[in-house]
């Protein structure tokens, strides 16, 4: 059975709709806890899926374990092992590989529709062209060397990119389970109370717009799980 473990910063940031897309296509799933739980099991495993949270690559002094989770990702993308980054999880990836985060300016919070590029019409993320996916961040990554940029928003140059076929990240979060959305709201509240962002204007979009997000998104997943390599030895 294919292993993947997916590392995760808060709880309602978990897996949404790609979870049940692993687990009926065979996935056994581990999920760990940054900053509290040991990540050998992640050195090895056929997956690794780093998911979003509220913290800064760049806060290392504070959060240590932010450290571990880069140099984990490291030797995971030296040794081509499919590895996805969600949020959090691609600005820890582009870090990796030793490109920078930092503040973006503003907060893009809320849904909106990813602008392709070439490369990203024949990607996987084709698949969510012209749907709204949902964005939550203030900081965002340059383009590590190597990488191919697949997407962009007016406010955020660098939405995704990927290395070969095993190394996707995504800036947006086309996971969402917009069923499980006011844990979001509630996990955030003083964040966009900070933004002056209602909540009830999040709720309508996830309304309008969650359940095709989640068909678009696994359509998306679906078709890069189906195109990992082989995991090294």
């Amino acid at each position: 059975m294919k292993h993947a473990v997916v590392l995760q910063h808060v709880a309602f940031e978990d897996l949404g709709t790609l979870q049940p897309l692993l687990l009926a296509q065979g996935w056994r799933l581990q999920v760990l806890q940054a900053g509290i739980d040991a990540l050998d099991s992640a050195e090895t495993a056929d997956l690794l899926v780093v998911l979003g949270g509220p913290i800064s690559v760049n806060d290392t002094a504070t959060y240590p374990f932010v450290t571990d989770s880069i140099a984990l990702l490291q030797r995971r993308l030296q040794q081509q092992r499919p590895t996805l980054g969600i949020c959090l999880g691609a600005q820890l990836m582009a870090r990796a590989l030793g490109a920078s985060v930092a503040p973006s300016g503003g907060k893009e919070i809320g849904f909106a529709p990813l602008l392709l590029t070439d490369e990203g019409q024949r990607s996987p993320l084709q698949a969510l062209q012209g749907i709204p996916v949902l964005h939550w961040h203030g900081e965002a990554f340059e383009l590590p060397a190597g990488a191919r940029r697949l997407a962009s928003t007016p406010a955020c140059r660098h939405q995704a990119f990927a290395i070969g076929s095993h190394a996707l990240a995504l800036q947006c979060h086309p996971e969402l389970d917009a069923r499980q959305f006011e844990r979001w709201l509630i996990g955030h509240t003083l964040e966009l109370a900070q933004a002056g962002i209602d909540p009830n204007d999040l709720r309508a979009q996830a309304r309008r717009y969650g359940a095709p997000l989640a068909a678009a998104a696994t359509a998306m997943f679906d078709h890069w799980l189906q195109d990992l390599p082989e995991t090294p030895q």
